[in-house]
């Protein structure tokens, strides 16, 4: 990987990992309502990558879906996660949709694994129920969600790999249509009241919104796949991990993020283990929903 490249990578990683904690600030602390903040979001992207959505890729039901996954399951149910998990916590626990990825990809693209593999999954696994798990054998919601976000993503990727290679700013724009059709109707017949936090945050959300849309989605993603389509995923996963441990330091100066013991412990054990399923697999299906955000 070219110097340049390099820069590129760990600008964007920190750009995920900035991401991460505003939108714990958004729907965690001005109680902006997720669904809303998402579609909002995907209304922007749609916006600026209106033109690319022509000419449709095929098949349109299979991309149709995966913008369904990628857009409003997977980056909504983070929101709602995020709600009341820390965005630490929610940044380690979501490192989980890669070994998921593997997994799936196992089952629905008949690809093997040997054991050294088969341990980087059951590390990370092992990790992340260290990080959620709570006393008395509880799980909290708000973790649950994070985690059906990471497998939305996953299943999203997996799909991925059976199309032909989609242009990245093609791909935003069906993940901004899907995302907005899927989320605007829900959130208008459940948030509806809800939407008054949003003005009563002002010209700051305005600002958190766009970052979300333009600098993260439109900007950081595109960039993100013009890497994935010149290096192989077993160099550029291993340094996404970038990602959960800048926002864990951001998280723990802006957020008021616990890192206790259990907290290090877990993070130590799932990031070891993605870092083994990272460098063990070649050409696996890569998810932007792994930034979690």
């Amino acid at each position: 990987m070219t110097l340049r490249d390099f820069l590129i990578l760990v600008a964007i990683c920190l750009v995920w990992a900035v991401n991460n904690v505003v939108s714990k600030v958004v729907v965690g602390m001005w109680h902006v309502p997720p669904l809303f903040y998402a579609g909002l979001r995907f209304a922007i992207v749609l916006l600026f990558t209106l033109p690319w959505l022509r000419p449709v890729p095929r098949p349109v039901w299979r991309v149709m879906l995966i913008g369904v996954l990628l857009g409003g399951g997977s980056f909504a149910l983070m929101f709602i996660g995020l709600t009341t998990v820390s965005p630490s916590a929610a940044a380690v626990v979501s490192q989980s949709g890669i070994p998921i990825t593997t997994l799936l990809s196992i089952l629905l693209l008949g690809e093997r694994i040997r054991w050294r593999r088969a341990l980087g999954i059951a590390l990370s696994l092992i990790g992340t129920l260290l990080v959620v798990w709570k006393p008395g054998f509880a799980v909290s919601t708000g973790m649950l969600y994070v985690l059906a976000a990471s497998f939305a993503g996953a299943l999203g990727a997996v799909l991925m790999k059976q199309m032909d290679v989609i242009a990245p700013l093609r791909f935003q724009a069906w993940v901004g249509m899907m995302g907005l059709v899927l989320l605007a109707p829900i959130s208008v017949a459940t948030e509806l009241p809800q939407w008054h936090y949003a003005a009563a945050a002002g010209w700051p959300f305005v600002i958190a919104v766009l970052f979300s849309a333009l600098i993260v989605s439109v900007v950081a993603h595109t960039a993100y796949f013009v890497l994935v389509q010149r290096y192989e995923a077993n160099l550029l996963t291993p340094l996404t991990l970038i990602t959960p441990l800048g926002t864990i330091a951001l998280g723990v100066m802006f957020t008021g993020d616990q890192f206790d013991t259990q907290m290090i412990v877990g993070t130590g054990i799932a990031l070891l283990g993605v870092l083994i399923v990272a460098v063990r697999r070649t050409g696996a299906p890569t998810s932007l929903a792994q930034e979690h955000s």
